[in-house]
């Protein structure tokens, strides 16, 4: 039996659909801002459609991109790190785990920053991608119990520098919390955070460390992966 079009129903060509989304997602701009880019490509839409085509798209496309990479990740270092985020005047936090290469594994959001939390996401992670050789954290005092009770605690590594990889992976989620100005509730903090990293991993080229011809290859070659999400 034929696999049902994920695109059904909609007058709308796929190739827009998914550029709509990739503008939202990729870059820290407003539905506004992507209806009025591609009102200058000759595309007529309005801001709520890119809004419907994000909320009904956004993690349907990362599950594909998370499909397709799955078994890619190499488990020799993790580096674990949490953000703060205020949603309606309440402190909430953020918890990201990233390999060496700066590839996204999981973000996790939970209302406090003790040992249940840190055991939680370490246990979650751990499940999805396996166990690491090298574990890199700051210096949080939850690690350090959590990993004990989970019996992993020889290998965290903490102190200096050594957690910038993670540090930086913040930093296009903070754009995003901008351009969003600020998020309205848990629940969408949550469903963001998951094709977001998803989508950030499928363009993400480290461009610093290749060279010029390398990294116009992988732009290219992700793009045309991108256009063919979900084609079938």
């Amino acid at each position: 039996m034929a696999t049902r079009s994920l695109f059904k129903y909609f007058k709308t060509s796929p190739e827009i659909i998914r550029l709509a989304v990739m503008y939202y997602i990729r870059y820290p701009l407003s539905f506004r801002q992507v209806e009025n880019i591609l009102h200058e490509r000759g595309v007529d839409i309005c801001h709520e459609t890119v809004r419907f085509w994000v909320e009904r798209f956004g993690s349907k496309f990362a599950g594909e991109i998370r499909k397709n990479r799955a078994g890619q990740h190499l488990n020799w270092q993790w580096h674990l790190d949490e953000v703060f985020v205020k949603i309606n005047g309440e402190r909430f936090y953020l918890w990201r785990a990233v390999d060496h290469e700066g590839e996204v594994l999981k973000c996790f959001v939970t209302k406090r920053r003790n040992k249940a939390a840190a055991k939680k996401f370490l246990i979650k992670t751990m499940r999805k991608h396996g166990s690491p050789k090298i574990i890199t954290t700051d210096k949080l005092a939850s690690y350090g119990v959590a990993f004990g009770e989970i019996g992993v605690v020889d290998r965290q590594l903490c102190g200096g520098r050594a957690n910038n990889r993670c540090e930086n992976s913040h930093l296009p989620f903070r754009r995003r919390e901008r351009a969003m100005q600020k998020f309205k509730s848990c629940v969408i903090l949550q469903k963001l955070t998951s094709y977001h990293s998803q989508i950030y991993n499928h363009f993400n080229h480290e461009r610093h460390l290749e060279s010029r011809q390398s990294f116009k290859q992988k732009r290219t070659t992700a793009l045309t992966e991108w256009f063919q999400i979900c084609a079938s």
